[in-house]
């Protein structure tokens, strides 16, 4: 799994916390257009614009503690 970070979240307080991490489903007809698909706060993934999220790479040891938080 991909993981990103917020780095803004301007216009989405409610759904986004910026300095936060968010696991991304891949989505290429998402990319395409400048956004990315994220597991936002609600549990579910929407797209957001790429510029407001930041890739982060995870060691595997660390990703299975943040999937089972």
């Amino acid at each position: 799994m991909n993981w990103t970070i917020c780095i803004k979240n301007t216009g989405f307080e409610a759904s986004l916390e910026a300095r936060k991490l968010y696991p991304v489903e891949e989505d290429a007809k998402a990319k395409a257009v400048g956004m990315i698909r994220v597991i936002d706060e609600s549990g579910e993934s929407y797209l957001y614009p790429a510029e407001m999220f930041a890739p982060i790479s995870i060691q595997n040891s660390l990703e299975g503690q943040l999937l089972a938080a």
